[in-house]
């Protein structure tokens, strides 16, 4: 593995994870109010796109990280529609 898979892997991981304190956030706090369901919904159909994208040109460090973000992703839209 090179230097350009590592950094993709750091960079990946760490974009992934960044939605992580948020859907914390809203699962503890049983609030969703402040999360607009327009972005949610544009935001899971971009990382769905993305995802497909990745695994049509086969580049592993895209396909794990669009995998955990629209993982996350979806844990988000589905506590909007939990608590409205």
């Amino acid at each position: 593995m090179d230097i350009i898979h590592i950094i993709g892997y750091i960079a990946t991981f760490t974009i992934a994870i960044s939605l992580t304190p948020q859907v914390i956030k809203s699962w503890k706090t049983k609030s969703t109010k402040d999360i607009s369901i327009l972005w949610n919904s544009i935001y899971v159909i971009g990382l769905l796109l993305f995802l497909v994208y990745a695994v049509g040109i086969n580049e592993m460090p895209i396909i794990i990280g669009a995998s955990i973000e629209l993982s996350l992703a979806i844990s988000l839209f589905v506590a909007k529609f939990i608590y409205k």
